[in-house]
């Protein structure tokens, strides 16, 4: 009976605190307890984010995507659930409205119901545009006429000025070969899974061997020979990452998230959705040798 009752006043106690409490608490007590600075360093977070986490000042963060990113992979870190501490933090910025429910005896005010647009109401409102807008260009007829003789001229100059001009839109190579004006942007990249959000590392993108794509949101961390991060940051869906050459490793908070491609070939997976995996080596035959 005693055992019950613990159980019952532990998933109140969990639903009454906030996600911060519930973070920082996973932190400091247990067996494995850890500095802040500790865990921030492990996950490439800025430990001012993680304690912003804790403090539930989440405005302190920039954009919601990242709070929810850094606060999934603080939460497997920590060995809490994800899925709750997200769900959490989304009530407390007011993202999950809450459904309104009449408590016994209470009456919630009906809300004012639209009035209804009649398609006549619309037609009535459009005669009387047209009307006054008649009424205006009679009273004013000499400025409109004036304004259409210029406008008729503006588009005479430009037509014989584009006629005229020696810009060349297309260049002729190899006796016929013709190569359209601007090479496109992704010539050089692969056939993505997703479309492309946004791209990051494009100082790479010409010699990068390899590219990271997210394809659901996921934290990424990549380091040199050195141990330095190059890169650190939670990708949303789309966006993508032009890896340096060179010896590098990665980090994904979700690495079923994330597509490698290898010399435009895309590699296997190294790990499945939701699952954190660190030391991947990012190279050719460690990525495409993988198993």
């Amino acid at each position: 009976m005693n055992e019950t009752n613990e159980n019952i006043i532990d998933i109140e106690t969990t639903q009454n605190i906030t996600a911060g409490e519930m973070l920082r608490n996973a932190r400091t007590t247990g067996r494995r307890k850890r500095e802040i600075q500790t865990v921030a360093k492990q996950l490439c977070i800025r430990e001012e984010f993680l304690q912003a986490l804790e403090d539930c000042n989440y405005t302190f963060i920039p954009e919601l995507v990242y709070v929810l990113g850094f606060a999934r992979n603080y939460a497997i870190e920590l060995g809490l659930d994800p899925a709750e501490i997200i769900e959490k933090i989304k009530k407390e910025m007011g993202v999950v409205q809450q459904e309104l429910s009449a408590a016994p005896g209470e009456v919630i005010p009906d809300v004012p119901k639209k009035r209804e647009i009649k398609l006549s109401d619309i037609w009535a409102v459009v005669k009387g545009f047209v009307k006054k807008a008649i009424e205006y260009i009679k009273k004013h007829w000499l400025w409109f006429a004036v304004g259409f003789g210029a406008f008729v001229v503006l588009t005479i100059l430009l037509v014989v000025f584009n006629g005229n001009s020696a810009a060349v839109k297309d260049t002729v190579v190899d006796a016929g070969t013709v190569v359209s004006g601007v090479a496109s942007e992704t010539s050089n990249e692969p056939k993505y899974t997703i479309p492309v959000r946004e791209r990051f590392g494009s100082e790479n993108r010409d010699k990068a061997t390899i590219i990271l794509q997210a394809i659901e949101d996921s934290y990424v961390a990549v380091e040199d020979s050195r141990g330095k991060v190059v890169f650190g940051r939670s990708l949303v869906a789309g966006d993508v990452y032009f890896v340096p050459n060179g010896k590098h490793k990665a980090k994904f908070g979700n690495a079923g998230g994330i597509d490698i491609w290898v010399n435009n070939t895309l590699a296997p997976k190294v790990g499945k959705s939701h699952t954190a995996k660190s030391g991947i080596v990012l190279s050719a035959d460690s990525l495409l040798n993988k198993k």
